[in-house]
């Protein structure tokens, strides 16, 4: 395993964040595994090197962090656990959801104690609260790590714009400030590159990107992602424009190299993302210890500039994706 600090924390990460949204229960997404058949994945990702588990309340209703948390036991001290919050979690309460100050220090407990957790150390916010002073919510934010609830505050999808206003926000009236961003890109969504990873690679944020393998159109010929069970019941992949921009060409280039290579489609997709150097660690969902270990293979892949100009030549501009 590889490893790298995360932005300006001084924290040592690997190289691969286990995204923990495919763990919880099958009753909130058909693909989501239950806890029997997530388990042996986090144990196999320990044994990997990886020690950075990202998680978030949404996920399974909560129950995403307490199938990762029981999973962790025994190993906490070594492990980098991040969580988010944002979404309504309970809706006969509106204060669940948000990033009001209520809503920050109720779900933020929440999270800890569904993980068994006194402390988590990155707390997120899932996205931007247009109800909500920016000010509040870092103020809240900075209690938190005062308190000892999280040892550093990130965010998620957003407009360059907002973040720069939060990092702005904390650095004028003396508050924590965002030290992640855990962002939408991939080699068919690559819009962030036009302000906020160059906003990130100046102000030193760690970069931590979702969806690396395009909510699995990258892992597969074109043709045979309909026929899977995420591509046939995640209908928020079919929202997001991996179809637009000359996406299937990207995605027969994908298996070209792959196919030279003599490796996976996800593996060559992996690999672009970690030839990147604003990126720290992508974000990488699985249901299968199979397939976590190719993602921890691609580490040793090796891509050329011109292999590197050849997957990105297709692109063409597509719609903000992410930010809702």
């Amino acid at each position: 395993m590889e490893y790298t600090t995360l932005g300006r924390t001084g924290m040592e990460v690997s190289r691969i964040c286990l995204g923990c949204m495919s763990f919880g229960t099958s009753d909130w997404r058909d693909w989501v595994l239950d806890p029997d058949e997530s388990r042996p994945i986090i144990d196999r990702a320990i044994d990997l090197g990886i020690n950075f588990f990202d998680t978030a309340n949404m996920y399974s209703n909560g129950e995403s962090e307490r199938v990762l948390g029981k999973a962790l036991d025994g190993h906490r001290n070594q492990m980098v656990v991040a969580t988010k919050g944002f979404f309504q979690m309970d809706e006969d309460d509106p204060n669940s959801g948000g990033l009001s100050r209520k809503a920050i220090e109720q779900e933020l407990q929440a999270s800890l104690d569904r993980l068994g957790m006194e402390t988590v150390d990155l707390y997120q916010t899932h996205r931007w609260d247009d109800g909500t002073p920016i000010e509040e919510t870092l103020r809240a934010l900075d209690d938190a790590v005062r308190r000892g609830k999280t040892r550093y505050i990130g965010t998620s999808s957003m407009w360059s714009h907002q973040f720069a206003e939060a990092l702005h926000t904390s650095d004028s009236v003396g508050l924590e400030q965002f030290a992640t961003m855990q962002n939408h890109y991939n080699l068919l969504y690559r819009e962030e590159e036009r302000e906020m990873l160059p906003l990130c690679k100046k102000q030193n944020i760690g970069v931590i990107p979702w969806s690396p393998l395009a909510r699995g159109y990258l892992t597969r010929p074109h043709e045979e992602f309909d026929a899977t069970v995420r591509g046939q019941s995640d209908t928020y992949a079919q929202q997001h424009p991996y179809f637009d921009g000359n996406g299937r060409e990207i995605n027969e280039r994908v298996q070209e190299i792959a196919a030279q290579k003599d490796v996976t489609m996800a593996q060559i997709a992996l690999s672009w993302l970690l030839h990147k150097d604003w990126v720290d660690a992508p974000i990488v969902g699985t249901t299968s210890v199979e397939h976590l270990e190719a993602a921890v293979e691609a580490l040793d892949i090796s891509l050329s500039e011109s292999d590197i100009d050849w997957l990105e030549a297709p692109y063409e501009t597509v719609p903000v994706s992410g930010h809702e």
